[in-house]
């Protein structure tokens, strides 16, 4: 029997140890159970709550794949030709069979084995009666020798009508207690808050690609479900959406928007233009921002006019598709000179490269021949803004709007426009200086590279605005948030998928926490120190806490919203056994 076991074991051993030289796709073993390593952590619950993650084999239910064409689909099972086609994803193993597999591994985990091996984690289908969803091994090394195996067991409930987590803290000290033979434990807590993501209208979810969590960590928990003290270090978890409607940065990125529209159609050779947003045609948009400017040099001739803000045919948006859900904080610019406010016009009407060409032949020849003299800025970098400044003294350069020419025009007027917006918020408020903006600012790099630059700008000013706007952020952390962001965008591409961190007091943001409920919340006793310690963890989580089972919940009543609404939590243990080799 032993003799059995031992061979059991070095042959499932052999497997793991080929997994992890190889390192790809699964493998099959016995029939029924898949086996891979995976190397950027696991998904499994409070098993991050303090440590790294580490490279660790998966065990789960085979799933046949579908079969080749040809291949007689006669000698599968029932069974197995309903979960080719359904693709159910990962599938636990029987607690037993688990067991089983744990076994051997621990078996081979002596201290005469030279090479260390991965964690090992073996789903489980929840089957038994404590609703069993991980068990899991992991060997511990004191230089080159094995001295001790760790057992995991990782157990899930479905919430409850009554809706009261079914353990208290207590229970579950005692229980640390008598496992580990402890006299004295230590609490830790961690709680997870929403305060700013999808929300809720008229019992409708309106999903949002934006969100920022606070992750709380604290000693000596006093409750299950306690709200975090004040005490705690919290850091908030930031990831924001370019083209949210509740920004106030709405209508700079419809701005942004046509930036890159023609910036694609420059790198492609195809454009796809936008409905206009005037009823008006661009050429006559354009034909009467140049009348207007006649006009003024008629009362004020031989000087170069300084126009007002916003041009006429741009006064206000004509469709609710540029208005932010919210008023914007940033205030409009009242210096937007010649080119800014031909920018607006044209982003807002044009519908064709025949408008570009047009349009921007009657500003040249209107500037040829003197009949404007429109101001702009000093430092504008614009190929428009440079002849401007030659029709000052009459020494235009020639310029033929022919083929692309037109649109570098356009797309240059529009960087330098956008450039001047983003400087005038982060500059106004004291975020930053102009020498930490070189990057972004530069024209050294050709309009492509340009392009991505404004828009790593535009992401970072989502980010400082939504946390002044709607978490009212302090000075502060808004000046650590955007040297944070700055930093990372000059060095990495761009990414609205990643998450911006930023340590923050509790107290900063506890009137939007207090009152609120925790989307995860958990707890972890532990007792012993170093790789002797051992630890017992309850989470209580409003979202299934493991993927590879469906949980029944047909008698929980749920409702979209409700603001007062008690939560109803998942609940997840994990316990461990320490086993001492010596």
């Amino acid at each position: 029997m032993g003799t059995t076991v031992i061979a059991d074991a070095n042959k499932f051993m052999n497997v793991l140890l080929n997994c992890q030289d190889e390192c790809k796709s699964p493998v099959e073993y016995e029939g029924d159970i898949q086996i891979q390593l995976v190397k950027m952590g696991v998904d499994i619950p409070l098993m991050n709550m303090g440590s790294d993650n580490q490279p660790a084999f998966i065990c789960e239910k085979y799933i046949p794949k579908l079969p080749a064409e040809g291949q007689n689909e006669d000698s599968l099972s029932d069974e197995s030709v309903d979960l080719m086609q359904e693709d159910p994803g990962p599938l636990g193993v029987s607690v037993m069979r688990a067991r089983q597999l744990l076994s051997w591994y621990t078996v081979c985990q002596n201290p005469s084995m030279s090479k260390g091996s991965p964690a090992l984690w073996v789903r489980c289908d929840m089957a038994d009666s404590e609703g069993t969803a991980w068990l899991g091994a992991e060997t511990f090394r004191t230089g080159d020798k094995a001295t001790a195996v760790k057992l995991h067991t990782v157990n899930c409930k479905a919430p409850t009508v009554g809706k009261v987590p079914s353990i208290t803290l207590e229970e579950l000290k005692q229980m640390h207690k008598r496992r580990h033979h402890s006299s004295s434990v230590v609490t830790r807590g961690a709680a997870l808050y929403n305060l700013f993501g999808s929300t809720v209208v008229e019992n409708t979810v309106i999903e949002s690609q934006s969100s920022v969590t606070v992750d709380f960590r604290w000693d000596n928990v006093e409750s299950l479900l306690q709200t975090p003290p004040l005490s705690s270090t919290a850091t908030l978890n930031i990831k924001v959406a370019n083209g949210d409607m509740r920004s106030p940065m709405y209508s700079l990125f419809k701005e942004l928007e046509f930036i890159q529209i023609l910036a694609e159609g420059l790198r492609t050779g195809e454009t796809e233009w936008l409905e206009p947003l005037e009823t008006r045609s661009a050429v006559e948009l354009t034909k009467e921002l140049i009348q207007d400017l006649q006009n003024k040099m008629m009362v004020e001739p031989n000087q170069s006019v300084k126009e007002s803000g916003t041009p006429k045919g741009a006064s206000e948006p004509s469709s609710l598709a540029e208005t932010s859900m919210y008023s914007t904080m940033l205030t409009e610019r009242g210096d937007l000179d010649f080119t800014e406010q031909l920018w607006l016009t044209m982003r807002r009407s044009v519908t064709s490269h025949q408008d570009i060409v047009d349009c921007l032949k009657m500003v040249v020849k209107a500037l040829k021949y003197g009949d404007i003299k429109p101001w702009v800025h000093r430092d504008s970098s614009s190929s428009l803004s440079k002849l401007i400044l030659q029709s000052y003294q009459q020494q235009m350069d020639s310029v033929s709007l022919t083929g692309l020419t037109p649109v570098h025009m356009l797309l240059g007027i529009g960087l330098d426009k956008m450039k001047k917006d983003y400087i005038n918020y982060l500059i106004g408020q004291e975020l930053t200086t102009l020498n930490h903006l070189g990057y972004y600012l530069s024209t050294e790099v050709d309009l492509q590279e340009q392009v991505v630059r404004v828009k790593k700008l535009h992401h970072l000013l989502e980010i400082v605005v939504t946390c002044s706007t709607f978490l009212s952020l302090a000075y502060e952390q808004l000046f650590l948030l955007t040297q944070s962001c700055l930093q990372y965008y000059r060095t990495c591409r761009y990414d609205e998928d990643h998450e911006f961190q930023l340590q923050i007091r509790p107290a900063v943001i506890s009137s939007f926490y207090q009152k609120g409920h925790p989307v995860t919340w958990a707890v972890e006793i532990s007792s012993g120190q170093g790789k002797r310690e051992v630890k017992t963890l309850c989470q209580l989580r409003d979202k299934p806490p493991v993927d590879h089972v469906m949980f029944d919940i047909a008698d929980l009543e749920t409702t979209v919203n409700g603001e007062n609404e008690e939560p109803a939590y998942y609940t997840t243990t994990v316990s461990c056994s320490l086993v001492n080799f010596s």
